[in-house]
């Protein structure tokens, strides 16, 4: 067993929801899903909510058998709160060694986001437990300096990310999201298609029945 390599995940990855706020996570969890990523944003928070934010995240994770959550970014909070994981962007690979190392070290499970083939190469380097890929379809929630992947090139992609799981991410709504799940992804990563549904319960529910369904 390489030493290097970051703890596997313990379960499929499925819909994966990223949501701003660990009442999002409670909710999601309460609804069946049982990977979920907080993404709260820095700038819009004082360091004592973004950790009280966190340790609730993980908290309600910890307690549903099987639950995958996974912190953005604030990976010390989330080891000190001992998070199940953490995402991290390619920006933050810039890091020391040392902070792959402590993550590593706590058993953290590690997903990287990638957008370019050379950035694929780059989180293989890593060995993490998954690997996003994105934007899939153009997205209005940030400025993205990446063209959409696409769905010809995320099947591409997706095999040679293996052998690590792949989550597709990026401007994928519910109608796109049997698309997506034909180019070979283990998971599917959505933000707007739920926070801002009409009814997330009832888009989650349908979501999660796709996953579900017979191949």
């Amino acid at each position: 067993m390489n030493t290097d390599a970051f703890a596997p995940l313990i379960g499929p990855i499925g819909f994966y929801p990223v949501v701003p706020d660990a009442a999002w996570v409670q909710r999601l969890l309460g609804w069946g899903v049982r990977t979920i990523q907080l993404r709260i944003k820095a700038v819009d928070h004082t360091p004592a909510e973004i950790e009280r934010e966190v340790r609730a995240a993980v908290e309600a994770g910890r307690a549903v058998p099987g639950a995958q959550v996974f912190i953005n970014d604030h990976w010390p909070l989330a080891v000190a709160a001992g998070a199940y994981g953490v995402h991290l962007g390619q920006e933050d690979l810039s890091m020391a060694e040392a902070d792959l190392n402590a993550l590593r070290q706590a058993g953290v499970r590690l997903g990287l986001s990638t957008h370019t083939p050379a950035e694929l190469a780059r989180a293989h380097a890593v060995q993490p437990s998954y690997l996003a890929i994105g934007p899939v379809y153009p997205t209005l929630l940030k400025v993205m300096p990446y063209e959409p992947v696409g769905l010809e090139r995320l099947k591409e992609w997706a095999l040679r990310a293996a052998p690590y799981p792949v989550v597709a991410i990026g401007g994928i709504s519910l109608a796109r999201l049997p698309g997506v799940m034909a180019c070979g992804v283990d998971g599917v990563a959505v933000v707007s298609a739920v926070t801002q549904a009409a009814d997330p319960e009832l888009a989650t529910r349908q979501a999660l029945a796709l996953f579900d369904a017979p191949a």
